[in-house]
């Protein structure tokens, strides 16, 4: 059964497929109102890459302002041979590639410009309401991500072993409010 305005039943495969390209496509074309358009107006989305969860087309918009300044050719792919449907609740998950190049300031919290081409793999988890999204959950491994654009050393460097030392001594010293 495909989402209607009266039933929060589940959805159908051929309404998550459509669905997903379509939120692909808005992403792409980097223009705020059309991916909007697919979100309810109380939209709660919650991201990875953002240090709180957005309500709302005005948090939705702020984030988008940051990721497109950031990364101006962020680009997603969606791998269609994977979709996953609830069997009771208007919601899929699909699983997603995506990468962008690092050439504006990542804001929050403000690293400058790395130049550096980044390439994750995601998860996320759509739910619709009216055939909109209402919630929306992106999960990635932002510790991978940290280490291609090079704010985090890589695994086993001397880097990562200066910062390890770091973090050990900071828990031994007392915290001041």
């Amino acid at each position: 059964m495909a989402v209607s305005e009266t039933a929060p039943g589940p959805v159908d495969l051929e309404f998550a497929r459509d669905f997903y390209e379509r939120f692909a496509e808005a992403w792409n074309s980097h223009e705020q109102e059309a991916l909007l358009a697919m979100m309810t107006e109380d939209i709660v989305y919650e991201d990875s890459a953002w240090p709180r969860p957005m309500r709302g087309h005005a948090e939705v918009r702020e984030f988008l302002d940051s990721m497109w300044r950031a990364f101006p050719d962020l680009r997603f792919e969606f791998v269609d041979d994977l979709i996953l449907l609830h069997p009771s609740r208007p919601m899929a998950a699909a699983y997603w590639r995506g990468g962008g190049t690092n050439t504006g300031r990542i804001d929050p919290p403000g690293f400058a410009p790395t130049n550096k081409q980044i390439e994750f793999e995601t998860m996320d988890l759509h739910e619709y309401r009216d055939g909109k999204l209402c919630r929306l959950w992106i999960v990635f491994d932002m510790m991978d991500v940290g280490r291609q654009l090079a704010i985090l050393p890589r695994p086993g460097s001397r880097g990562e072993r200066a910062l390890t030392m770091f973090q050990h001594l900071r828990t031994r010293l007392p915290r001041r409010s």
